[in-house]
C-alpha cells in the first residue's frame, strides 16, 4: 500500500506544481478559451493546457513508480497520440473526420499492445469490435461533458478512485498503480480547475482521460461471480455515457449534428433548475461515487442482485432523462 499512496502522493505533487506553470505559457502564447456570448459565457478568456499538465504528472508519476512493462508502454504511447491530437484540436484545426481518425489510431496502438477487453466468453474479433467502441464511445464522452467548472476533471477523479478500490479487490497491481496515479493527477488539476476555473484541460486532457479510463475499465476481472458484472465499467463510467447518450438523442429529435455544439447537456439544464455550478458539479460527483459503489457490490454479489442494480440504474437514467428534456433551454 505504500507504493500506491507515494504515487498518489507525487501525482498531487507534479500536477498542483505544473499546472500554474501550463496556465502561464498558454497565456504567454494565447492559448485561451475566449467567451462567444453563446456556449462560453465565461467572463473572461480562460487558459488552455491544463490537460498537458494532468498528462506529465500522471506520466512521470508512472515512471517513478513503476516498471514499464509491453502494456505500460502501450497506454502511455496511446496516451501520448491522443494528446497531441487534442492540443491539434484545442487550435481549431481538426475537422471531426481527422480527430476520430487520430482516436482510432490510438485504440488501435493498444490493441497492439495487447490491451483490449478481457472477456473470454466472447469471440476474438467480437472483442476488438466491443474495444473499438467502447473506447471511442468513452473518449468522445469525456470530451462531451467537459462543459462546466470542474466536472469532467472531478469525475475523472472519482472513477479513478473506484477503479483503484476494483483493482485493490483483483489485486490488479498495474491498474491500481495507473488508477492511482490519475486520480492524483486529477486532483491537483482539480485545485485550478474548481468554479471559477483557473485553467480549462482542453480536448488534450479530456480525451486522455476518456482514453486512460476506458482503457483500464476494459481489462478489470469483473465476472469471478457473475457475467452480469461485465458490465461494471458502464456503471463506473455512468455519467458520462449518461450524458452522451441523452445529448445525442436530443440532437438527433431537434435535427442537429451530434458534433454540433449545444446547450443539451444534463449539466447545463440542471442549471435551469435553477442549481448554481457547484452543485451541480457535486450531484454529478455524487452520482459517479453511488455508480461506483454499485458497480462493486454488482461484482461481489450473485445475478439476481446484479440484474436489480441494473434494473434501478436504467430506471433511475430514464426517469431523469424524461425530467430534462422537458427543461425549457431556449429562455
Amino acid at each position: 500500500m505504500l507504493i500506491y499512496l507515494l504515487a498518489f502522493v507525487l501525482a498531487i505533487s507534479l500536477s498542483v506544481y505544473g499546472v500554474p506553470l501550463a496556465r502561464q505559457a498558454a497565456i504567454k502564447y494565447n492559448i485561451v478559451d475566449a467567451p462567444d456570448g453563446r456556449l462560453k459565457k465565461q467572463k473572461e478568456p480562460v487558459p488552455y493546457l491544463g490537460g498537458l499538465a494532468i498528462y506529465l504528472s500522471f506520466l512521470l508519476t508512472s515512471a517513478f513508480t513503476y516498471e514499464f512493462r509491453d502494456e505500460i508502454l502501450g497506454i502511455t504511447l496511446a496516451g501520448t497520440l491522443i494528446l497531441l491530437l487534442g492540443l491539434i484540436d484545442d487550435f481549431g484545426v481538426l475537422s471531426p473526420i481527422v480527430k476520430l481518425i487520430g482516436q482510432f489510431i490510438a485504440i488501435f496502438v493498444l490493441i497492439r499492445s495487447g490491451i483490449m477487453i478481457e472477456l473470454n466468453f466472447i469471440p476474438y474479433w467480437l472483442r476488438i469490435l466491443l474495444t473499438f467502441i467502447w473506447l471511442l464511445g468513452i473518449i468522445n464522452a469525456f470530451n462531451i461533458i467537459d462543459v462546466m467548472d470542474g466536472l469532467s476533471a472531478g469525475i475523472g477523479f472519482f472513477a479513478s478512485t473506484i477503479l483503484f478500490i476494483v483493482a485493490l479487490i483483483t489485486r490488479d497491481e498495474v491498474i491500481a498503480t495507473l488508477s492511482i496515479a490519475l486520480a492524483g493527477s486529477l486532483l491537483g488539476f482539480l485545485w485550478y480547475n474548481f468554479e471559477p476555473a483557473k485553467i480549462y484541460m482542453g480536448d488534450a486532457g479530456s480525451m486522455f482521460i476518456g482514453l486512460m479510463l476506458g482503457a483500464m475499465t476494459m481489462t478489470g476481472s469483473y465476472t469471478k461471480i457473475n457475467y452480469f458484472a461485465a458490465l461494471s465499467p458502464i456503471l463506473i463510467l455512468g455519467v458520462p455515457i449518461f450524458d452522451t447518450l441523452f445529448v445525442s438523442y436530443v440532437r438527433c429529435r431537434r435535427g442537429i449534428s451530434i458534433f454540433r455544439g449545444s446547450n443539451d447537456h444534463f449539466a447545463l439544464r440542471m442549471r435551469k433548475i435553477p442549481l448554481t455550478v457547484r452543485q451541480v458539479v457535486l450531484i454529478s460527483y455524487l452520482a459517479t461515487t453511488l455508480l461506483g459503489i454499485s458497480a462493486i457490490v454488482m461484482m461481489k454479489a450473485g445475478g439476481i442482485v446484479a440484474v436489480i442494480i441494473l434494473s434501478v440504474v436504467s430506471a433511475v437514467m430514464l426517469f431523469m432523462s424524461a425530467l430534462l428534456i422537458k427543461i425549457d433551454m431556449v429562455r
